[in-house]
C-alpha cells in the first residue's frame, strides 16, 4: 500500500468511527479492570504489598517506554495491524497469568514477566488507537471535535462504570476470573478492529525510499514536536498538570478525607461527581464541535477545572460543599480533551501521528511517578491545607502560560491539510495555510 492511501474520495463510511467507538470503550474498561483485577490478584495470592507495587511497576515502565519508542512502528505499518497485534498478543499474554496460577506454574520472575511484556504490548497498541480518531472522522465526514468529543466522553465514562465492573467481576469470578475477564475484552477488541476498521488503515505511511532509519524516523518525530510551538507548550503544560492530579489523588485526597474524619466514602463520592459532570459535558463539547472558541475555553475551562478542587478541599468546606466543587470542576475539564485532541490531530501529519502521538504522551507521563512524593514533602513542611492551596496556585499558573504565549495559534485551519502534502511546522509554531 502506498503512502497516501485513503478512504476513497467522495466516499463516507461511519463504520470505522462506530467500531473504535466500540474498541475504545472496552479497551478504556478493560484496561481500568485490569488496573484493580491484576493487584488485587497479586494481593490476595501473595499477601504482599511490596510484590503487589512491583507488579504494577513492571506493567507501567514497560507501557510508557514502549509507547515512546514504538510510534515509528505505527507510522510504518498502520494503525489496524497494530492495534491488532497488540490486543491479541494482550489476550494471549493476560490470559496466561491465571491458567498458569491455577495451574500452580506462576512463581514471581514470570508473573513479573508476563505483565511487563502485556505492558509493553498496550502501549502502542493504544497510541495506534488514539492516532485512529481522525482517520475515522474523515472517513465519517464528522467534524474532528465532534469526534474527539465523543471519545472524550467513552474515556470519562469508562472510569466511572469501571471500578464497580472490576468489583463485581472480583466478587463474582474471584481475582484470578477477573483477571480472565479482563483478557477476553482485549480479544473481543481484536475481533472487532479486524472487522470494523479498514484495511486502508494498515497503509505504509513512510515510503521505504524516504526512511532514514527507526532512530532517525524517531528523531524526525520529536523534532516536529519541539518545533511547533504551540503542542510544544501544550504536552509539558500537561505534563505538569499530570503531576499535580495525581500528588492530589494518591496523598492530597486520602490524607484529607483521614484527617477531616470522612472516610473512603467521601472520596467515591467526589470522584463519582466529577466523571459524572466530566462525562456529560465531553458530550456536550462533541455536539457543539467547532462552535466553541478555543482560547476562550482554554482559559475558563482550565480556571476551573484545575484549581477549584484544591481550593475546596484546602478551604475546608463541608464535604457536601466540596462534592458541588468538584462536580463544576469535572463539567469544566470535559471540555478540554475535546479540544485539546482535535488541536493535535490538526497540527500534526498523519505520516507522523504515531512517533509524536507516542512522544507526547510518554512526555505528559513523565511527571506522574513524582506527584505523590510532592505532595507528601509538602504536607510534611507546611500542612495539608498550605500544601493544597500553593499546589492549587501551581495548577492556575502552569494552565494560564500556553494561553498566554501561544496568541494567534489556537485557531482552526481554514481547511484541512492534504495527506498527501502535511505541512510541516515554521520554527515560531505556526502551521502554514
Amino acid at each position: 500500500m502506498s503512502a497516501t492511501e485513503q478512504a476513497p474520495a467522495g466516499s463516507r463510511t461511519r463504520t470505522p468511527l462506530v467500531s473504535l467507538m466500540i474498541v475504545s470503550v472496552i479497551a478504556h474498561v478493560g484496561t481500568k479492570i485490569s488496573a484493580i483485577a491484576i493487584p488485587w490478584f497479586v494481593l490476595s495470592s501473595t499477601g504482599s504489598v511490596a510484590v503487589t507495587g512491583l507488579v504494577a511497576a513492571c506493567e507501567l515502565g514497560p507501557y510508557v517506554v514502549v509507547k515512546a519508542l514504538g510510534g515509528p512502528l505505527v507510522d510504518r505499518i498502520g494503525q489496524r495491524r497494530v492495534s491488532l497485534v497488540a490486543d491479541l498478543g494482550s489476550a494471549v499474554i493476560i490470559g496466561a497469568i491465571p491458567l498458569l496460577h491455577l495451574a500452580g506454574l506462576l512463581p514471581l520472575p514470570l508473573l513479573l514477566g508476563l505483565v511487563a511484556v502485556a505492558g509493553a504490548l498496550r502501549g502502542p497498541g493504544d497510541n495506534a488507537k488514539e492516532t485512529s480518531v481522525p482517520l475515522v472522522a474523515e472517513a465519517a465526514r464528522v467534524e474532528l471535535e465532534r469526534v474527539t468529543g465523543l471519545f472524550g466522553a467513552i474515556e470519562r465514562g469508562s472510569g466511572l462504570v469501571a471500578p464497580a465492573i472490576a468489583a463485581g467481576m472480583i466478587m463474582i469470578f474471584g481475582p484470578p476470573g477477573a483477571v480472565g475477564v479482563t483478557a477476553l475484552c482485549f480479544a473481543v477488541s481484536a475481533v472487532i478492529v479486524a472487522v470494523g476498521l479498514p484495511r486502508w488503515f494498515d497503509a505504509d505511511r513512510v515510503e521505504p525510499a524516504t526512511r532514514v532509519g527507526y532512530l532517525g524516523e524517531l528523531r524526525e518525530g520529536l523534532r516536529f514536536l519541539l518545533r511547533d510551538r504551540l503542542l510544544t507548550l501544550l504536552v509539558f503544560m500537561i505534563t505538569a498538570t499530570n503531576l499535580l492530579d495525581i500528588a492530589k489523588a494518591q496523598v492530597l485526597l486520602p490524607v484529607w478525607a483521614r484527617d477531616g474524619g470522612h472516610g473512603v466514602g467521601a472520596i467515591g463520592l467526589l470522584l463519582t461527581c466529577q466523571a459524572v459532570c466530566s462525562t456529560a459535558s465531553s458530550l456536550l463539547a462533541g455536539w457543539l464541535g467547532a462552535r466553541l472558541p478555543r482560547r476562550l475555553t482554554f482559559f475558563v475551562a482550565f480556571l476551573i477545572s484545575g484549581p477549584t478542587p484544591f481550593l475546596v478541599l484546602g478551604l475546608g468546606w463541608p464535604v457536601w460543599s466540596v462534592a458541588i466543587g468538584y462536580g463544576v470542576a469535572g463539567f469544566a475539564s470535559g471540555f478540554l480533551n475535546p479540544m485539546l485532541g482535535a488541536i493535535f490531530f490538526e497540527r500534526v501529519p498523519r505520516r507522523l501521528l504515531g512517533r509524536v502521538g507516542g512522544l507526547s504522551d510518554a512526555i505528559a507521563w513523565a511527571g506522574m511517578p513524582f506527584g505523590g512524593l510532592v505532595a507528601a514533602g509538602l504536607i510534611t513542611l507546611a500542612g495539608l491545607p498550605a500544601a493544597l492551596l500553593l499546589l492549587g496556585g501551581c495548577y492556575l499558573v502552569v494552565t494560564v502560560i500556553p494561553g498566554l504565549l501561544s496568541r494567534g495559534l489556537f485557531e482552526r485551519p481554514a481547511a484541512p491539510a492534504s495527506p498527501e502534502t502535511p505541512p510541516e511546522p515554521h520554527p515560531d509554531g505556526a502551521t502554514p495555510r
